[in-house]
């Protein structure tokens, strides 16, 4: 088991990517703590499906406050420290882009909005996790991002700004945080078929991505969530600040 007894805390994991990594993290041993902001049924039913080892825990992530009681509650619920972590939540979007506000039409506080769950939740689940990571002298924070910093095919400006500073914050904390034993990465999917986000979007556009891509298919959330797991692992205790693109090859690094 890849994660056999580590204490992994998933933010936005009621559902979508989120749920399927909490699935696949317990899958290979993990203790993992579900967060979630508004989805309590969904988030109590993924913890009595998969048992014991998961625990559910409400909390908004750009609340600092709010973060630091989830990190004690599940620290004390697991008798250890959270040494993986998954900044997966996400502010209130559908994966529309016929629905999206063209840049001329754009408003900063919409922006705003994307940058303080994105970049503002993953800076106070970081801060509170970081003691516990420094005591058990290693962690592996995994940040969730997309390929639309290569491949901008739709006006999710946001979004796509949100994550592009998401990742530079991965670097940079990756280059400070290393000499703690502390590994920092970025997975970066594509559109995945299907998640909550992602139902508004067309079928017609999830056919194209899939005549586009070399695999032949979109991903899907249980293989993004794969890829994840590998980074939250000792098998790659030798990677950090990367950006991992998984998105069957439709865009190339």
């Amino acid at each position: 088991m890849l994660l056999k007894d580590k204490l992994v805390l998933v933010s936005g994991a009621s559902r979508g990517l989120g749920a399927a990594v909490s699935r696949a993290a317990h899958r290979e041993g993990a203790w993992v703590v579900v967060n979630y902001f508004n989805s309590p049924d969904m988030a109590s039913d993924l913890v009595e499906e998969l048992g014991s080892r998961a625990l559910a825990v409400q909390a908004d992530v750009r609340s600092l406050a709010a973060v630091q009681q989830m990190i004690q509650k599940g620290q004390e619920w697991a008798s250890r420290p959270v040494t993986g972590l998954v900044n997966n939540a996400l502010v209130d979007y559908q994966f529309n882009g016929d629905a999206r506000d063209k840049l001329e039409a754009f408003e900063w506080a919409v922006m705003l909005k994307q940058l303080e769950g994105t970049v503002g939740g993953s800076l106070n689940t970081l801060k509170a996790c970081f003691e516990g990571m420094c005591k058990a002298g290693k962690g592996s924070v995994v940040n969730v991002g997309t390929n639309l910093f290569q491949n901008p095919v739709v006006p999710y400006h946001d979004y796509t700004a949100s994550k592009g500073a998401l990742l530079a914050l991965t670097r940079t904390a990756a280059k400070e945080w290393g000499s703690q034993g502390i590994r920092v990465n970025m997975v970066s999917g594509g559109l995945l078929r299907k998640t909550d986000a992602s139902a508004a979007t067309p079928d017609a556009v999830f056919d194209l991505i899939a005549q586009s891509t070399p695999l032949g298919h979109v991903t899907t959330p249980a293989e993004m969530a794969d890829a994840i797991v590998f980074l939250l692992s000792d098998l790659a205790r030798g990677v950090t600040g990367q950006n991992l693109v998984v998105d069957g090859g439709l865009v190339m690094n």
